[in-house]
């Protein structure tokens, strides 16, 4: 098989039938990529970021080609009791996690918001290795879900429902471009425990040109109030008091809360700061509690300069894009 790029290096394709892996909605197969020679986005010295300039009024159209056909790859990558895994793949409890651990022990994260930025990535993964740019099919970006956090470091704005993070859920027709980076299997407890309010699905990110990683990555999804509470909270209203009914918060899942202003600038920045196609993916791809509002839109109208605004003295290296 000739390259099919310089920076992508092709293990092989299996060339036997066996079942699909059911990637999201629809049913792909994928080829098999080392992640640890994947593409990594490096910052240049010598070419500083775009314009700290913003106009959201400009959309750039990227057409993203039609995945080729390829023979299905073996499941027996991912022995399950003879099971065929079906991704996205909800990881349920902490041992669901070594179902997706590589052989050499790492787990592959999936960034979207706050991860975009390599910085706030290695605030909260010191040792992560092969930070890279990535595509995620069948999911969008939205700002649904009440962050304790944003209580705790002081810039929640009850008052203007400016409260919300980012999470992001099914739907057909999207793409998104992440992150995605290994961490040590090790480093799981402390991830589920600092992402408490999620659902975490395992899903198979892609190349930007078109080809599946064959390592599933963790993408932090969309929950609700009920099944939070029993599944993470095992029914007890205690813990979820401990947790968020100190900051007043009675529902984590909402559709009527907006961007935490603070938290909203640094995910743009990052996507910038990444590069033009991450960018305009943030804008054009990332969604209010609404569904239909996007982030380009907003920043246009009622959340205008939200990036002008520096974030407190404070918190300006860790919200600094």
């Amino acid at each position: 098989m000739s390259h099919l790029s310089h920076n992508i290096h092709v293990i092989h394709m299996t060339t036997h039938s066996t079942p699909s892996v059911c990637v999201g909605l629809p049913s792909l197969p994928y080829a098999r990529v080392y992640t640890r020679l994947g593409p990594t986005y490096v910052a240049s010295a010598t070419h500083p970021p775009r314009s700290l300039r913003f106009s959201f009024s400009r959309r750039r159209y990227y057409i993203f080609p039609r995945k080729f056909t390829m023979p299905s790859a073996s499941t027996a990558d991912y022995p399950v009791d003879g099971d065929e895994l079906k991704f996205p793949l909800e990881l349920a409890n902490e041992s669901d996690f070594d179902r997706i651990v590589s052989s050499d022990g790492l787990i592959t994260v999936c960034g979207f918001g706050s991860l975009l930025s390599e910085r706030s990535a290695r605030s909260t993964f010191p040792d992560l290795i092969n930070f890279r740019v990535a595509k995620v099919s069948g999911f969008r970006r939205v700002f649904a879900h009440v962050a304790p956090i944003f209580f705790e470091r002081g810039i929640a704005k009850p008052e203007t429902k400016e409260i919300s993070s980012l999470s992001v859920e099914p739907c057909e027709g999207e793409t998104l471009i992440v992150t995605i980076f290994e961490i040590q299997r090790s480093e799981i407890p402390a991830f589920i425990e600092r992402e408490h309010e999620f659902r975490f699905l395992a899903v198979i990110p892609e190349t930007l040109n078109e080809l599946f990683y064959i390592n599933p990555a963790i993408i932090c999804a969309r929950y609700s109030d009920e099944e939070y509470l029993k599944n993470r909270c095992k029914g007890d209203k205690d813990i979820f008091f401990q947790r968020y009914g100190r900051y007043n918060i009675n529902k984590l899942w909402r559709d009527d809360i907006f961007p935490c202003r603070v938290y909203l600038r640094h995910c743009v920045l990052a996507a910038q700061n990444l590069c033009d196609l991450a960018y305009d993916n943030f804008l054009d791809h990332t969604f209010l509690g609404d569904r239909r509002t996007t982030i380009r839109e907003y920043l246009s109208t009622s959340g205008s300069g939200i990036m002008e605004e520096e974030p407190p003295e404070l918190l300006k290296e860790r919200y600094g894009g």
